[in-house]
This record gives C-alpha cells, sequence and structure tokens, in this order.
C-alpha cells in the first residue's frame, strides 16, 4: 500500500473518532498564480512558468491545497471523495488537497495553504537556515528542482555541498546554483547515498514518487525532510519530518 492510500485509511480513522458527517460537501477549484502565491512572488516558482498549479478545496470553511501539473475541479460529498481511484494524478491532487481541508478542520494539521507575496522568496532561505541549525554544514539532497530552494541551498552551504535530482529531462543535465542535475529515475540512490539529509517537494505524494524517496533513504539510514504546504495533511497522520515556514491556514 501506498503512503498516500495509508494517509486515507488513518484519515477515515480520524473522520469516525470525530463523528463527521460524510454528507458534508467538499468543492476543489485551481487557483491562478497570484491567488496561489499572490503578484510579486519571483518568477522562477514553477507556478509562474506555468509547469505546475495550485488547487484549493474546501471543507466546512477551511481550506486546504495541493500543487499539481493536472489540475481539475471538483465538488462533490466528503464520502465521495474518501473513495476516489488514487491511482489517477488528478484524483490524487484532489483527495490531497481535500484530506489538507479536512484534517486542518479536525484541528491536526497546521500550514495547509501555500505562503504569499513576500513569504515564498524568504521560504528557501529560511528552510535552508533551519536545516543549519538541525543538521550542522551538511550535503543536503534536494529531491525535485525547485530554483528558489536550490539557489538558497547553494548559498548556505556552498554549491559543492549541494546535490539535485528532477524528473524534468528539461532540467536534468543542467548547471543551475551551480549545481548540475541528475536524473530522478536513474540518480536517485546516487544522490541519497552521497547526501547526510534529503530534502523532498511535498508534491511528491501527488504524482506517487514520495514512496521510492522514502524507501530510498531509508534503506540509506538518512534523514529525508518534505517541505511545503501539498503534503501537511499527510505528514501529520504518516509522523513525516516536515518543514513549512509560511504555510498559512
Amino acid at each position: 500500500m501506498g503512503l498516500l492510500e495509508k494517509a486515507r485509511e488513518l484519515l477515515i480513522r480520524r473522520i469516525e473518532e470525530h463523528g463527521v458527517d460524510r454528507t458534508l460537501p467538499v468543492t476543489v477549484r485551481p487557483l491562478s498564480p497570484d491567488e496561489a502565491i499572490g503578484s510579486i512572488a519571483d518568477d522562477s516558482f514553477p507556478i509562474r512558468r506555468g509547469k505546475e498549479r495550485v488547487i484549493e478545496a474546501e471543507f466546512r470553511g477551511f481550506r486546504g491545497q495541493a500543487f499539481t501539473d493536472r489540475p481539475a475541479p471538483w465538488q462533490g460529498k466528503l464520502e465521495e471523495l474518501l473513495a476516489l481511484d488514487l491511482s489517477k494524478i488528478p484524483a490524487r491532487a484532489v483527495f490531497t488537497a481535500g484530506l489538507n481541508a479536512v484534517l486542518l478542520s479536525l484541528g491536526e494539521a497546521t500550514g495547509t495553504v501555500h505562503c504569499r507575496d513576500e513569504d515564498p522568496n524568504r521560504c528557501g532561505p529560511e528552510l535552508a537556515r533551519i536545516l543549519e541549525e538541525r543538521f550542522g554544514q551538511i550535503r543536503v539532497g534536494l529531491v525535485g528542482l525547485q530554483p528558489a530552494i536550490l539557489r538558497a541551498l547553494a548559498a548556505r552551504f556552498g554549491a559543492g555541498r549541494v546535490l539535485c535530482v528532477d524528473l524534468n529531462p528539461d532540467n536534468i543535465g543542467q548547471v543551475r546554483s551551480g549545481v548540475t542535475v541528475w536524473d530522478g529515475e536513474r540518480d536517485l540512490d546516487r544522490l541519497a547515498a552521497a547526501c547526510d539529509v534529503g530534502l523532498a517537494t511535498g508534491s511528491s505524494i501527488v504524482n506517487g514518487t514520495l514512496d521510492r524517496i522514502l524507501e530510498t533513504f531509508t534503506r540509506e539510514n538518512k534523514p529525508l525532510i518534505v517541505y511545503g504546504n501539498t503534503i501537511s495533511g499527510a505528514a501529520a497522520l504518516l509522523g513525516l519530518d516536515r518543514l513549512c515556514p509560511y504555510g498559512r491556514t
């Protein structure tokens, strides 16, 4: 069973424990870049280039979001959300956003909404600062290219102490912030073996790659930290180490 499927089982238990009415409505809609991160966030963010979108779920007035490259609107009852086919990426994105909203409504998740305006630009440096505070001068393995975060890691630790993998063929082999981007499919084991700490985008739970990422770092006995608002609810349910310095609710 995959991580998102495990999160669904745990969510169902929480709903039963809290006596939540499963006929309550859940609505999901894609957001524009300005709605998602504000009008002044750095143009290097993938959402600005149209590579990804943020979808937002609402449940009982509480909001939860998820990043996806296959955004789609959705509406239905909570029981229908819980029954979505999680083998399909659009449904995984909808479920993840809904999960975040539901868990926020139960007081069991935080930072389910993406930061906006100046905060996205501040996030990378703050993530790098927290990593150094927790682990010292380490070799960081960034799983999933996020240019602003890679730039901040290279500035804090030095480009020679930062490794990066990505699945986008347009990025593989490119040098970004002094770091050569490796192939996320072929070189993940290599990255995990070479780094001290892994930092993975939380949207990897939507595209289904987080399962392999976590297995790889567990096998190497290396800590893996996930970041961002997308994985807020799943991280809370599954006990994953998560950072999201400026996430909102």
